[in-house]
């Protein structure tokens, strides 16, 4: 009984790869490995990749706005009118400046995605799951390996970005100590110069950070879809059927047969035996095929059947045990008779239709 127990234990235990068909559910439920430090770096690396292209445009654009606000629209009546076309015109200028890094963004974000899990489109992680309430599985979750990992993944990524800007900063100490002898515009261009190779080093070390949180996530997901011998049986029952439903459907299917088949009997022209053990229906029609062909076979109990048919429906028992045995291992029902039986058949045939006449 033990044992037993012990033999079930294992057999639950998730100790099996996945199958491709649980790695497919799993997709199609959204679960996949994905690492999001990818998608930060990737959204970080090419906004900032905008900026320092598009930077001169986007300054100019907005002190082309701020000069407008406070020469023109300062001036200007406060009416329902003057207010609209004031909101119209600085929406499509501020929409002209961030649209550049507004459609990088999206592009980062799609580029990042697809390069980790390819294309996948799934509405079910939004579905409602009252399980994600569950305050037990909460806190599970909060005090999880994983949690601990996120914690020290998100601390050594603050130490690590923090570093790499104070040591950006560092380097350019002296110049930014000198910033009150120059002009607006050259201090701006040196915030916006440091700012722009703050955030290159920023996105190379979260990228840096994200092979190994992506390793991670590899392994993660690869435990988590662990399956047990249990879970495997249970999906190849799934996939090819219960053996038991198979082999109740294989019966009937195989009754269904034998009753066309016994359906057939009173048509054939001759029954060949063993005379006991073995049963050949056998039909000649030149409308259906050229040689004579098996229209029911039988062992036995089913060799018995035909037989009693064949008797009730007036068709001819011919008994020829060596010729009955070689068709019943040699043809399958409906199949035409073979060119080396064709003499003996031939002859089987002769006789039964010249009984017949006789009679």
């Amino acid at each position: 009984m033990q044992l037993k127990l012990d033999l079930q234990f294992f057999a639950g235990e998730k100790t099996e790869k996945a199958t491709p068909k649980k790695r497919q559910d799993s997709r199609k439920k959204g679960q996949v490995a994905k690492s999001q430090d990818i998608n930060t770096a990737f959204l970080l690396f090419f906004c900032f990749l905008i900026l320092f292209i598009f930077g001169d445009t986007m300054g100019t654009s907005l002190e082309a706005l701020y000069k407008t606000s406070f020469t023109e629209y300062i001036h200007w009546d406060v009416t329902e009118t003057s207010v609209h076309q004031v909101f119209v015109e600085g929406t499509i200028e501020m929409a002209k400046i961030i649209a550049p890094i507004m459609g990088i963004a999206i592009v980062a974000g799609l580029a990042a995605n697809f390069t980790q899990i390819g294309f996948l489109f799934t509405a079910e992680p939004l579905k409602m799951d009252l399980k994600k309430l569950d305050p037990i599985q909460g806190a599970k979750r909060i005090f999880s390996l994983r949690a601990l990992v996120e914690l020290a993944k998100s601390l050594l990524k603050i130490v690590f970005i923090g570093v790499i800007t104070f040591w950006i900063i560092w380097l350019y100490k002296d110049e930014m100590m000198m910033l009150s002898f120059k002009t607006v515009e050259m201090s701006l261009a040196f915030f916006g110069n440091s700012t722009v190779i703050m955030g290159f080093a920023a996105a190379f070390a979260l990228l840096f950070i994200a092979v190994f949180d992506y390793a991670y996530q590899r392994y993660d997901f690869e435990k988590n879809i662990k399956m047990s011998k249990n879970d495997i049986k249970d999906e190849h029952k799934n996939i090819e059927g219960d053996p038991l439903i198979k082999s109740k459907i294989k019966e009937k299917q195989r009754q269904m047969s034998q009753r066309r088949m016994m359906s057939e009997v009173p048509t054939a022209d001759v029954v060949v035996t063993n005379p006991t053990h073995y049963a050949i229906a056998i039909k000649y029609d030149e409308s259906k095929a050229s040689a004579p062909f098996v229209v029911a076979k039988g062992v036995d109990h089913l060799a018995f059947r035909i037989k009693e048919i064949a008797k009730n429906n007036g068709v001819m028992t011919v008994e020829n045990r060596q010729l009955a045995r070689a068709l019943y291992g040699a043809i399958e029902i409906g199949s035409s008779i073979p060119e080396e039986y064709y003499q003996a058949v031939a002859e089987v045939l002769a006789y039964v239709y010249r009984l017949e006449k006789k009679v």
